[in-house]
């Protein structure tokens, strides 16, 4: 096996153990400090999300080797914004490739709420009205498909080693299970920590039902770029504070085949 394909095993593999173990905890700490208190069969209303997991799992496994040949082709050949600066500590040569990966996967974003096509993708996601660590990965494949599309790009035009794309990675499997999980987290520690990075609370306002506050908040890891490019909003208010989309609330909307075809339900 090839150096690519050893890193992509190892951060496929890694990511799945983070993804598993991360969700075990954060859903006890769910049952024991919960946000908002949900009706009951928990479990069966997170199917669909589970599945939609395991399709997210399969498509980054299909074409994240395409992005890890990205990485070594560039970095093979010292190709990238990275190779033009004179020689850095390790350090932080990784700090600004998890930077800039960060910095793409908030313009993906932005675009897929700013689209007409992306948002037909991307409401997969909106469409929960329980928002809890499940809604992490509800994601259609379409989106994954554009998501890593811009992880490549990152890695090409920065020049990003596969170490550094395999670490991003995996801290943002973490980051975005607990963003979205259903815990109370007091407004103090929340407001300090989110200074620098996305927090559960900050996150939580981009699920709002108000579209005015759903298009903002789009940062991934590092909370910079809300704040840099004017799309930051500080409003959290929990007793006012509803999840999801209108018009989505119905049983036979939140199924998995209905998720799957939302995208090309051009009326719904």
């Amino acid at each position: 096996m090839s150096d690519g394909g050893i890193t992509m095993w190892f951060s496929e593999q890694t990511r799945l153990l983070a993804l598993v173990m991360g969700c075990a905890v954060l859903w006890s700490l769910e049952s024991v400090l919960p946000l908002y208190v949900y009706e009951k069969n928990r479990l069966r209303r997170a199917l669909p999300n589970i599945t939609l997991t395991v399709l997210l799992v399969m498509t980054n496994l299909v074409l994240s080797f395409a992005t890890v040949g990205v990485s070594n082709f560039v970095v093979n050949r010292k190709l990238g914004l990275l190779f033009l600066l004179p020689t850095l500590p390790t350090w932080l040569t990784a700090l600004l490739g998890i930077m800039a990966l960060d910095f793409f996967t908030y313009l993906a974003h932005l675009l897929m709420h700013e689209s007409w096509l992306g948002w037909q993708f991307h409401r997969v996601h909106h469409t929960d009205y329980e928002v809890n660590v499940t809604t992490a990965f509800r994601q259609h494949p379409g989106e994954t498909v554009w998501r890593i599309l811009w992880y490549g790009l990152a890695v090409a035009v920065v020049g990003i080693s596969p170490f550094v794309l395999v670490l991003y990675l995996t801290i943002s499997t973490l980051n975005a299970q607990v963003e979205h999980t259903n815990i109370k987290l007091k407004e103090s520690v929340d407001r300090v920590l989110r200074i620098l990075f996305v927090t559960p609370n900050m996150h939580k306002v981009h699920h709002s039902r108000e579209q005015y506050q759903t298009d903002t908040n789009y940062s991934n890891i590092f909370s910079v770029w809300d704040r840099i490019f004017a799309t930051y909003t500080s409003t959290i208010d929990f007793s006012r504070l509803r999840y999801g989309l209108d018009g989505f609330d119905e049983a036979k909307k939140q199924t998995l085949p209905a998720l799957l075809k939302l995208p090309f339900s051009v009326n719904a």
